[in-house]
């Protein structure tokens, strides 16, 4: 399994990555094949070499000529869906591409308040993002990569101007983005835009787990290049692609988490599962619960979340108070995160998204499975059956 680690340490935009991906061999052509694909006229895709801070790297350079991008400077996410679905691109960028697009839309819809389908994208609707987004996509399958881990993503600070006017510095956008995925961050003393919705869409959608460097047989590096070159820091981003080498599972090999339990015996059960679906939606790796039995004989149960500690203060929340507990404990533990691919597959219609393994076993993603079946009048066993064997072939 090919893999790819992304280092944000000065930020992620869109133009960075894809500079940093071809920096490190994807091939050109392939990309400006793709983003032809999307059949827009006006867009000119180049490559420059740079120096940011001392550092050689590559700056993707998309030119818009176009009158209908000046008459349309945003458009509906769902237009940049129906963009992209009717392109010929290969299926795991069109897949990709898909998954950000579908991403950025649901929390820009949360943000304003309207359906996903009809938020108004406007930066990253612009036709300089959509090529960046499929651009991206098109260069990590130019590579082969078949899973990617992000470091720690550096945020500025201040204040930005956006089509929305004067913004917080990240972006709600941003911010919404990186809550979702639960992804770990780190301030720079700036009020540069160090992180962009599309840099952010495409990590946090894109890469299956957060940290260090995974185990890998290096076989290129690359940098890509902001726009800005700001004294004391080279502005890239950096990617190393290798391939996957199994980890020796050993004490103190594992990624570090945060275990948090706490005993309740009065909560009822539904609570508790309603309790479990919130502690997941604020950013934990698991939440489950387990019965016990407490002094005097009384049934109790127990409630556990594992996070990192970027998650940790919102899912401490979460469980306090969902449960009403007078008080939790937390542990530092070790996991050991397996490799995995996310797809999504169609089952009459229906998208359904799937985690395919190392070993090539799949599993389904419940909810959408489920939705399907609701749609389809079909038991929920052979929607399952049938997504799986797709996620397989």
């Amino acid at each position: 399994m090919s893999v790819a680690w992304i280092g944000c340490a000065a930020g992620v935009a869109g133009d960075m990555l894809l500079g940093a991906l071809v920096d490190a061999g994807a091939d050109p052509d392939e990309v400006a094949h793709a983003i032809a694909a999307l059949d827009i006229d006006g867009i000119a895709l180049t490559f420059e070499p740079a120096q940011r801070c001392g550092v050689r790297a590559t700056r993707a350079v998309v030119v818009v000529h176009s009158h209908d991008e000046h008459a349309h400077p945003h458009r509906p996410a769902r237009e940049v869906l129906e963009l992209i679905a009717a392109a010929d691109l290969p299926d795991r960028v069109a897949d990709r591409a898909t998954r950000v697009y579908r991403a950025i839309a649901e929390v820009e819809g949360e943000i304003h308040g309207v359906d996903p389908d009809d938020v108004e994208l406007h930066e990253v609707g612009a036709l300089d993002s959509i090529a960046d987004v499929v651009g991206v996509c098109a260069a990590l399958e130019s590579l082969g990569v078949d899973e990617l881990v992000a470091g720690p993503i550096a945020l500025g600070h201040g204040t930005v101007r956006t089509q929305h006017g004067e913004m917080p510095n990240p972006v709600p956008a941003v911010t919404a983005l990186l809550a979702r995925a639960g992804a770990p961050v780190r301030g720079i003393d700036t009020t540069m835009e160090l992180a962009t919705p599309t840099g952010v869409g495409l990590v946090t959608v894109l890469a299956s787990s957060f940290g260090a460097l995974p185990p890998m047989a290096v076989r290129s590096t690359g940098f890509g290049a902001g726009t800005a070159d700001p004294p004391g820091r080279p502005n890239v981003v950096q990617v190393v692609v290798g391939d996957a080498v199994a980890g020796v599972i050993t004490p103190g090999s594992g990624r570090p988490a945060r275990l948090l339990a706490a005993n309740v015996d009065d909560v009822t059960p539904e609570v508790l599962a309603h309790t479990v679906g919130r502690l997941l939606a604020a950013g934990a790796f698991d939440a489950w619960v387990v019965p016990i039995v407490m002094k005097k004989g009384r049934p109790a149960h127990t409630v556990h979340a594992l996070c990192d500690d970027a998650t940790f203060p919102a899912v401490a929340e979460v469980l306090v108070r969902e449960t009403g507990t007078l008080g939790f404990r937390a542990s530092v533990v070790e996991r050991w995160p397996q490799r995995r691919a996310e797809q999504v597959v169609d089952v009459a219609g229906h998208a359904v998204r799937v985690k395919v393994a190392g070993d090539g076993s799949v599993k389904v993603e419940h909810d959408d499975a489920a939705a399907a079946a609701l749609a389809l009048g079909r038991p929920l066993r052979d929607v399952i059956a049938q997504a799986a064997r797709s996620g397989s072939s």
